[in-house]
């Protein structure tokens, strides 16, 4: 039976299935263009990681960054496996709660605009940070939206600079190459959370795309970029589906 005779039904699950992994990619790297916006490039700046001067975490601090990540994967993993009864909303509903719990997305939103940041008001400031949390959360319900075997596995951890650790991981997708996942984290108040993604494993070639969240601020100020990420949420959602 060639390709053609197949029935037409067939043909779209096995299309969907193979254009699934680029979704995949295209939300990786949307969340790559903000954690690299908010961690400067390649290097964590020293000035944002003051109280950590070097060294190698302890056993227990390991266990405890890669759990932070295993949070997140659990919770694309449900995303993925209850899509279709979920739909966009009830993904989001349950990804905007585990992003909160392993990002820091504070230090993530201010970094994202660079040095406007500080000129910005407290109340712009709060918006900032919802808005940056929810279009982060809407990027996964977006994309993460079916299931067909796929399973998220830890491989390892390694320390980094500034008492960072980079915890080592893949997305196994059946019948397709697996992506390689790393995470860099850092310890706050609530715990290890994720400051950094590395997507295939090295940041180089993602690099160029990061955020235009800053030169959107500096060239058309905040009112326009709060609309901008608006108006991304929306096209997640009608891509994602209610």
């Amino acid at each position: 039976m060639t390709a053609e005779d197949r029935p037409l039904d067939t043909r779209r699950n096995e299309d969907a299935a193979m254009l699934r992994p680029h979704r995949w990619l295209a939300a990786l790297l949307v969340a790559f263009c903000l954690t690299a916006s908010a961690a400067g490039g390649n290097e964590v700046g020293g000035d944002n990681l003051a109280g950590n001067n070097g060294g190698e975490p302890a056993p227990e601090a390991r266990a405890s960054a890669a759990a932070t990540v295993e949070r997140l994967h659990g919770g694309l993993m449900e995303s993925m496996q209850g899509a279709q009864e979920l739909g966009f909303q009830g993904r989001f509903d349950r990804l905007r709660p585990v992003v909160e719990e392993t990002f820091d997305l504070n230090f993530m939103g201010s970094k994202s605009v660079g040095r406007h940041w500080k000129k910005l008001s407290a109340a712009e400031k709060e918006i900032w940070l919802d808005k940056f949390t929810s279009f982060l959360a809407a990027n996964y319900a977006g994309n993460f939206d079916a299931y067909d075997g796929e399973s998220f596995h830890t491989l390892g951890e390694e320390p980094a600079k500034r008492e960072t650790l980079v915890v080592l991981t893949e997305l196994r997708v059946p019948n397709s190459e697996d992506i390689i996942l790393n995470y860099r984290l850092r310890k706050t108040d609530d715990g290890w959370r994720i400051i950094d993604i590395y997507l295939k494993g090295t940041v180089s070639e993602l690099a160029l795309r990061r955020s235009d969240f800053s030169t959107t601020l500096k060239a058309k100020g905040f009112p326009e970029l709060a609309a901008a990420v608006d108006k991304k949420i929306l096209d997640l959602r009608t891509k994602g589906g209610s």
